[in-house]
Protein backbone atom coordinates (compact mmCIF):
# COMPACT_ATOMS: atom_id res chain seq x y z
CA UNK A 1 0.00 0.00 0.00
CA UNK A 2 1.32 3.44 -0.90
CA UNK A 3 0.59 6.63 0.99
CA UNK A 4 0.56 10.22 -0.20
CA UNK A 5 2.55 11.30 2.88
CA UNK A 6 2.99 10.46 6.55
CA UNK A 7 -0.24 12.17 7.54
CA UNK A 8 -2.14 10.03 5.05
CA UNK A 9 -0.44 6.94 6.50
CA UNK A 10 -1.57 7.97 9.99
CA UNK A 11 -5.17 8.36 8.88
CA UNK A 12 -5.15 4.94 7.23
CA UNK A 13 -3.54 3.37 10.31
CA UNK A 14 -6.13 5.00 12.56
CA UNK A 15 -8.93 3.36 10.57
CA UNK A 16 -7.59 -0.03 11.62
CA UNK A 17 -7.36 1.06 15.25
CA UNK A 18 -10.93 2.26 15.57
CA UNK A 19 -11.63 -0.10 18.49
CA UNK A 20 -9.31 2.08 20.60
CA UNK A 21 -11.20 5.33 19.89
CA UNK A 22 -12.27 7.20 23.00
CA UNK A 23 -10.69 4.79 25.47
CA UNK A 24 -9.05 6.35 28.49
CA UNK A 25 -6.21 3.85 28.61
CA UNK A 26 -4.70 4.64 25.19
CA UNK A 27 -1.59 6.72 24.57
CA UNK A 28 -0.16 7.22 21.09
CA UNK A 29 3.63 7.56 21.00
CA UNK A 30 5.35 9.07 17.99
CA UNK A 31 9.01 8.46 17.32
CA UNK A 32 11.11 11.32 16.02
CA UNK A 33 12.54 11.22 12.53
CA UNK A 34 9.26 10.68 10.77
CA UNK A 35 6.85 9.00 13.15
CA UNK A 36 5.38 12.10 14.75
CA UNK A 37 3.14 13.14 11.81
CA UNK A 38 1.80 9.58 11.64
CA UNK A 39 1.20 9.45 15.39
CA UNK A 40 -0.46 12.87 15.37
CA UNK A 41 -3.10 11.70 12.91
CA UNK A 42 -3.66 8.48 14.86
CA UNK A 43 -4.01 10.34 18.16
CA UNK A 44 -6.41 12.84 16.63
CA UNK A 45 -8.59 10.13 15.10
CA UNK A 46 -8.67 8.12 18.32
CA UNK A 47 -9.17 11.16 20.60
CA UNK A 48 -6.11 9.96 22.47
CA UNK A 49 -3.20 11.86 23.99
CA UNK A 50 0.02 12.03 22.01
CA UNK A 51 3.54 11.79 23.39
CA UNK A 52 6.83 11.96 21.53
CA UNK A 53 9.86 9.77 22.12
CA UNK A 54 13.14 11.19 20.87
CA UNK A 55 15.22 8.38 19.37
CA UNK A 56 18.51 8.23 17.51
CA UNK A 57 19.90 5.45 15.39
CA UNK A 58 23.24 3.95 16.38
CA UNK A 59 25.04 3.63 13.08
CA UNK A 60 27.81 1.13 12.49
CA UNK A 61 31.36 2.51 12.50
CA UNK A 62 32.24 3.46 8.94
CA UNK A 63 28.70 2.57 7.79
CA UNK A 64 26.45 5.22 9.34
CA UNK A 65 23.38 4.06 7.40
CA UNK A 66 23.61 0.54 8.88
CA UNK A 67 21.71 0.51 12.18
CA UNK A 68 23.30 -1.41 15.01
CA UNK A 69 20.72 -0.19 17.50
CA UNK A 70 18.99 2.88 18.85
CA UNK A 71 19.00 5.11 21.91
CA UNK A 72 16.03 7.01 23.28
CA UNK A 73 15.43 9.94 25.57
CA UNK A 74 15.32 8.79 29.15
CA UNK A 75 18.15 6.33 28.63
CA UNK A 76 16.38 3.58 26.73
CA UNK A 77 18.58 1.64 24.34
CA UNK A 78 18.32 -1.32 22.01
CA UNK A 79 21.23 -3.12 20.37
CA UNK A 80 20.77 -5.61 17.54
CA UNK A 81 23.03 -8.41 18.85
CA UNK A 82 23.52 -10.23 15.55
CA UNK A 83 24.54 -7.08 13.72
CA UNK A 84 26.84 -5.96 16.53
CA UNK A 85 28.50 -9.39 16.66
CA UNK A 86 28.94 -9.53 12.90
CA UNK A 87 30.74 -6.18 13.08
CA UNK A 88 32.86 -7.24 16.05
CA UNK A 89 31.34 -4.67 18.39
Amino acid sequence: MRFDNRMHAGRVLAEGLGAFRGRGDVLVVGLTRGGVPVAFEVARALSAPLDVLVVRKLGAPGQPELAVGAVASGGGRVIHPDTAARLGL
